[in-house]
């Protein structure tokens, strides 16, 4: 590109006095004048969609117009235009997350209203086909593990036994014809008898705090409300 420069100062001739030779305007200083506004004028942009090569670089300010959201072409893009179309990733409802930056991202987009969203939970896809997750936002589920109701059972097996008695007890020989045997006159029964089964049911277990977490990892997330 460049830009046209005047070779000859026609102004100067008019204070030369009459019969100065350089009076005179020659064709040849009018020519080289055209051939130079002529080189500058192919060497512009034009006004109307111009097409630029090299490395063109806009004036600081600069004002453009500023195009569709959905142009893909190879059109100059304005701050307006690249703010745009990112707010457009990011509709009212979006959720933004950082994994390190706790700044809001109204700050760090420069678009929207947002508020911090689902602190210390985790997100799950909506399921019109289960109730607990067939409502935008909806919330459930425990971080503490919750026991089961249930109940304990023991079964004792008796594998047989017996009672039995002993006696003791004293007698008084009689003198019989032929010897007969001693009887006894006195019997005291003492009954043996074995007792006494007992069953434990023992639980064993951990606490349930904070057991019902899956694998996990911590961020900043933010909603966009307006």
């Amino acid at each position: 590109m460049s830009d046209y420069t005047k070779s000859t100062n026609f102004a100067t001739k008019d204070n030369l006095s009459s019969g100065n030779a350089l009076k005179i305007v020659k064709g040849t200083e009018i020519d080289t004048e055209f051939n130079n506004i002529a080189t500058a004028i192919a060497t512009k942009a034009d006004l109307s969609s111009p097409t630029f090569t090299g490395t063109p670089t806009l004036p600081t300010g600069t004002i453009a117009t500023t195009q569709s959201s959905g142009n893909s072409t190879t059109a100059i893009a304005t701050t307006a235009f690249v703010q745009a179309a990112i707010a457009l990733l990011y509709p009212v409802g979006s959720i933004y997350t950082n994994a390190t930056s706790s700044t809001n991202p109204a700050t760090l987009l420069g678009f929207g209203t947002w508020t911090a969203f689902g602190a210390g939970r985790v997100m799950v896809g909506f399921d019109s086909g289960n109730s607990l997750f067939d409502t935008a936002e909806e919330t459930g589920g425990s971080a503490d593990a919750i026991t089961v109701s249930h109940t304990h059972t023991a079964t004792v097996t008796d594998p047989g036994h017996t009672h039995g008695s002993n006696y003791v007890g004293s007698s008084n020989a009689l003198g019989t014809p032929g010897g007969a045997a001693a009887v006894p006159t006195t019997l005291a029964l003492i009954p043996t008898v074995t007792t006494g089964i007992s069953v434990a049911v023992s639980t064993t277990g951990s606490s349930g705090t904070n057991a019902n977490y899956q694998p996990y990892i911590t961020v900043y997330a933010w909603k966009r409300t307006a």
